[in-house]
């Protein structure tokens, strides 16, 4: 009997290393990982003033930590079997289809915003087409079976339906925000990618030719026709496999045209940046803030939508459009809780919210959806 024991218990042990190798190499060998900085690109990471050499890694404005309470297993298991009834919605979100052509039927002075679900939008400010972090994909990353699936099972516009796009910008490199699919559909449409320090390597492996992509620091600028581009801070961490945890920078942006000027948060908790942005660059036309997926257990790096709201009044935004809701469910709460709590707080606080359909254009100037659809 102990002969017997001692064989099932090596062979389940054989099973389960198999598997743990399998994945593991799957993971590492899938081309969603992207690229790998070299010794060069670390060295001038040092010079970013955010890089730890020592840790090898990036680090924040101020100490974060990315879990704040229970355990890594235990969260597992709560996503796994204690989520909300109300995780995800009962049927597919309201959404308006978007037209590749009325993209195209704007002047220079009209400043639009649409929002994709979750944080992907198209900024179109001076004339010109940005996306913002465009995951526009229906499953995220290598193990797309483990991973959230989008509420709705088609978008506003699919990748191959867009117009050329003058850039692309990213906030990090976390799946639900840099898409490998979505990058290869629409990399040859695109005419420069700003991503955050460390992204460059990502995109290089998904043949983006070097010349159209610039890695930024916080604080650098670019200026393209007609709009000031600035890589501004965020309080989050990044990471795209199992072995390279803020190997890369995170961060926010700021557009700025001669007359308009939006401001993205990208992911991350709340933190004095925000009303050092406000300062320095603002006041804001809009800001797009992120608004979703929090929980008490890590609470430093995504914010409570009434911190969302705060966020907007930092940068002093004339007007918050709540983000990173309504298409994956990758927190405890339910689905359409971010954007009820961030309605209610914006009331109290008198800050002006937007809150359109998924595919609804926001124009400024122009009356703002303020739909209660959810």
């Amino acid at each position: 009997m102990r002969n017997f024991l001692k064989k099932l218990l090596m062979a389940t042990g054989g099973i389960l290393g198999t598997i743990l190798i399998a994945v593991v190499a799957f993971t590492s060998l899938s081309p969603q990982l992207g690229g790998t900085p070299t010794k060069a690109d670390k060295a001038a990471y040092l010079k970013s003033g955010h890089y730890d050499a020592q840790e090898d890694k990036f680090v924040n404005l101020i100490p974060t930590r990315e879990m704040t309470g229970g355990s890594m297993p235990s969260v597992m298991w709560k996503f796994l079997f204690h989520k909300s009834p109300q995780a995800a919605p009962p049927a597919p979100l309201p959404q308006q289809p978007l037209d590749s052509l009325a993209i195209t039927r704007k002047t220079p002075e009209m400043v639009r915003v649409t929002w994709f679900g979750h944080s992907a939008s198209l900024v179109e400010i001076a004339g010109q087409n940005i996306l913002l972090d465009p995951m526009l994909s229906v499953k995220m990353g290598p193990v797309s079976w483990a991973t959230p699936k989008r509420y709705n099972p088609s978008l506003a516009i699919r990748p191959e339906q867009l117009p050329p796009i003058a850039v692309v910008l990213i906030s990090h490199d976390h799946y639900d925000h840099l898409d490998y699919a979505t990058i290869r559909k629409i990399k040859d449409k695109v005419g420069h990618f700003y991503v955050p320090l460390g992204i460059g390597p990502h995109l290089l492996a998904w043949g983006v030719p070097a010349a159209r992509i610039t890695e930024m620091n916080w604080g650098d600028s670019a200026t393209i026709p007609g709009l000031v581009l600035r890589c501004t801070p965020s309080r989050h961490f990044s990471g795209r496999g199992l072995t390279n945890r803020n190997s890369t920078l995170w961060c926010s942006w700021v557009m700025q045209a001669p007359a308009k000027r939006i401001f993205y948060t990208g992911d991350g908790g709340y933190g004095p940046h925000f009303a050092a942005i406000g300062r320095q660059y603002g006041p804001f036309d809009l800001a797009l803030v992120e608004c979703g997926q929090y929980n008490e257990s890590w609470a430093e790096i995504h914010m409570k939508p009434e911190q969302s709201v705060q966020a907007a009044r930092d940068v002093r935004a004339a007007v918050m459009l709540p983000v990173h809701w309504g298409a994956f469910t990758e927190s405890l709460h339910a689905w359409n809780e971010p954007v009820t709590r961030a309605t209610a707080e914006a009331a109290r606080l008198g800050q002006p919210i937007t809150t359109p359909h998924l595919g609804e254009p926001v124009t400024l100037g122009t009356e703002l959806p303020q739909q209660r659809w959810w």
